[in-house]
Parts: C-alpha cells; structure tokens; sequence
C-alpha cells in the first residue's frame, strides 16, 4: 500500500501551478490538506487524519523545483531581441495532395515580398497559415477547393530569441507560458525552432505578453 506521504505528493505533483506555489510558499498547508484528505482517503480506503496529511506536505522539499527555477530564471536574463508582428491571420485547411501543390505556389508568391510575416505548421491531418492579412485574400483565392478547417483575423505575434541552451533545461516554454497564462493571456499558437519562439495572441493582448516577458528577462 501507497504511504500517505507518496500520495499526497503524487497529488500535488498532478498540477505544476500548486507546487511550484507550494516552493514559493504562498499555500496555506492546512487548508491544501482538508482539501487533498477525501481523494487521499478514497486511494487508501479508509479515514486519513488531517495532521498526517499536513506533515506530509511539510515534509516535501523543493528539490528540482527549485534548482530548475534558477536555471531557468538565469535563461531568462540571457534572452535576445524581440519581434513584435502584427495585422497577422490565422488560417487552416484540412490535409490534400491538392494542398501541397498550391502551398508550393503560395510560398512563391509570398517570397517576392522582403517583409512579410508567413509560417507553415504542418499536422498529422490539417496545415495552419500565419500570415500578413494583407495575403488572405490570395490565400482564398489559392485554396477555394480545399476544406477550410478555421479563419482567425486580428492577431498579433511576438518572437523570442532564445540562449542556444535552451534545448539542454526543461521547462522553459512551461515557464514563460505559465506567466502569460497567470495574465489571462490566450496563446491562439505557438511556433518555435531550435532558437526561437513566437506566441501568436490577439491583437489587443500583444501589448501586455510584450511586457510579461520583457519582465521575464529582467528577472521583475
């Protein structure tokens, strides 16, 4: 049987928000325990006291929470430009043959201009246009046989030069999501590279996830 320490934590571990929350000290212990105490009790099959449950939570350490947060904060401060677009659409289409033509023919089409905003994501069964709206109607007119899957108008993107070592410490996307997501902030995509990563929000939050993470990279 699962002691009452390994499932509390297990609990706590289901959600980053609460230990990470926990690491920083800002939860009430007593009142998580009367909270966690009826799912504990439920995986045990019996009554848990409210104190054991406590006792348990205290016991936690913040361990690799709290070494990966100042990895990540000292990334943080390394970050490099950062590139605001906006006027941007959202466009996807369901997966054809048809499609990879015409795709071909869009990038040509779009390559003749020196300064406009255009990425390709590739799924399993749909493909997503970012793009300058001033292309939308090109777009439509390329793809009118293909089966439009969403049309998002009113965006705006913001692009993050990243530390090469970010792809040797985990957790830096949840980091920097995590704080656009404590801001109310909706991501409608996301697009990265080995280097870069670029939030696609809505045109009136593009002002306030610039600002977020210019705080991240000067540690406020």
């Amino acid at each position: 049987m699962n002691s009452i320490g390994k499932i509390t934590e297990e609990l706590i571990n289901k959600s980053p928000f609460l230990r990470e929350a926990m690491t920083d000290e800002l939860i009430n212990i007593s009142a998580l325990a009367r909270k966690l105490k009826p799912e504990i009790e439920e995986i045990i099959g019996s009554e848990v006291k409210e104190g054991a449950i406590v006792m348990a939570i205290k016991r936690m350490t913040p361990g690799l929470y709290h070494r990966l947060n100042v990895k990540i904060t000292n990334v943080m401060g390394d970050l490099g430009d950062f590139l605001v677009r906006s006027n941007l659409s959202d466009i996807t289409y369901e997966n054809s043959e048809s499609l990879k033509t015409k795709q071909a023919e869009l990038v040509h089409e779009i390559n003749k201009e020196n300064d406009s905003f255009f990425t390709i994501c590739k799924g399993v069964t749909e493909t997503t246009f970012i793009v300058s709206s001033h292309h939308d109607d090109m777009i439509k007119r390329l793809f009118k046989n293909e089966k439009l899957k969403s049309h998002s108008t009113d965006l705006a993107s913001v692009t993050v030069k990243l530390p090469s070592v970010n792809t040797e410490i985990y957790g830096i996307y949840y980091y920097i999501l995590k704080h656009l997501a404590w801001e109310g902030i909706n991501i409608v995509e996301l697009v990265s590279t080995s280097n870069e990563f670029t939030i696609v929000v809505k045109q009136d939050f593009v002002d306030k996830a610039f600002k977020i993470l210019m705080q991240l990279k000067r540690g406020l």
